[in-house]
């Protein structure tokens, strides 16, 4: 068998329908903001993708700014407001967040006052889901994204920060969303593009894919193509629980994603299994690919109450639409082989 990629949460194998997308926006010359012939084209494509991504968000086209990632749109939502979140918020939200939020061994978090708080709808790490409260003023969607579903006009949160490269599109590229009416100080400034909140010429290529990725990830969706991912998901659970009675599935008691498990084995490192996996075919990760590569315990989970050594010992699996039966038999087994050398070593 090939190399089987298991990372999806990290980023997402690029679609082919934003690839196509992407390679027809790049004979565009113009650019956006100019009012000839070639401007209006390159305006045209980014307005198109404006109308694939609000429309998988179920939000107005007026309500989307095109952002570098969902790094810049959670700046540019949460900046100067001196809103509270949640203690397992990803690094991007947790930076601009004044006062802390707790969260239960399962991962849920309650949130008492909503008009003033940032709350993720789903983790990178556990793929824990929680219940967005109405009036939230601030969420992350990003892993949930095209996975769930979602509609910005019935969530009741003001602003949600989204990114392409989770649902097969580029990297480089996302998008906050945003009644057009309410106030916003825009970090960029200079020109007058995305409508005065985000000055810098457009990126029509990255745009064009995104919207690509954001229709066809809806037409994903409404077929049930995750809940077949979730199937899998759980097998690999199962597969791995039948033999391996220390691990811990984190989060398993709450809703989830449809695609991320992870786990806890108690005195196997979590960067030890991922290179062990590594060589011997299988990309994973031990938490969140922002921190991922910096060998500490996860924050997450031990705002989650596990200890130290027990955090440092997770790894996260991640299925995607294209994962398959045998991939996932492939991958116990192997994780399985590695356990039990391990334990013999230790015993």
């Amino acid at each position: 068998m090939s190399r089987v990629y298991l990372d999806h949460a990290a980023t997402a194998p690029l679609r082919a329908e934003a690839r196509a997308a992407m390679a027809a926006a790049m004979d565009v010359v113009g650019n956006p903001s100019s009012v000839h012939a070639e401007g209006r084209a390159a305006k045209a494509l980014v307005e198109r993708a404006r109308a694939q991504v609000a429309e998988a968000l179920g939000a107005g086209e007026a309500d989307v700014i095109f952002t570098s990632g969902a790094t810049e749109a959670a700046a540019l939502a949460l900046a100067g407001r001196g809103l509270q979140g949640s203690a397992i918020e990803h690094d991007a939200v947790a930076a601009w967040i004044d006062a802390v939020l707790p969260v239960d061994a399962q991962g849920r978090v309650t949130v008492a006052d909503p008009a003033r708080s940032t709350l993720q709808w789903a983790n990178s790490e556990t793929g824990v889901v929680q219940d967005l409260p109405d009036g939230l003023a601030v969420s992350d969607l990003t892993q949930g994204f095209g996975k769930l579903p979602f509609s910005y006009a019935w969530a009741g949160v003001e602003r949600v920060s989204v990114s392409a490269h989770k649902i097969g599109g580029p990297k480089g590229v996302g998008a906050l969303v945003i009644p057009r009416g309410a106030d916003l100080a825009a970090q960029l400034k200079g020109g007058g593009q995305e409508m005065g909140r985000r000055a810098g010429t457009e990126n029509i290529i990255g745009i064009a894919g995104f919207g690509a990725a954001a229709q066809a990830a809806q037409a994903d969706l409404a077929a049930g193509r995750w809940d077949e991912v979730a199937q899998l998901r759980d097998l690999l659970e199962n597969l791995l629980e039948e033999n391996a009675r220390e691990t811990i599935f984190v989060g398993k008691g709450s809703k989830r994603l449809p695609n991320v498990t992870a786990l806890v084995t108690p005195g196997w490192k979590g960067e030890t299994q991922v290179m062990a996996m590594d060589l011997a075919g299988f990309a994973i990760s031990a938490g969140s690919a922002c921190s991922s590569g910096k060998v500490k315990a996860s924050r997450v989970l031990q705002e989650m109450g596990l200890s130290q050594a027990d955090a440092a010992s997770a790894i996260r699996v991640s299925l995607g639409l294209e994962t398959t039966r045998d991939e996932v038999t492939a991958f116990a087994q192997a994780w399985l082989r590695k356990h039990e050398n391990m334990r013999a070593r230790v015993a």
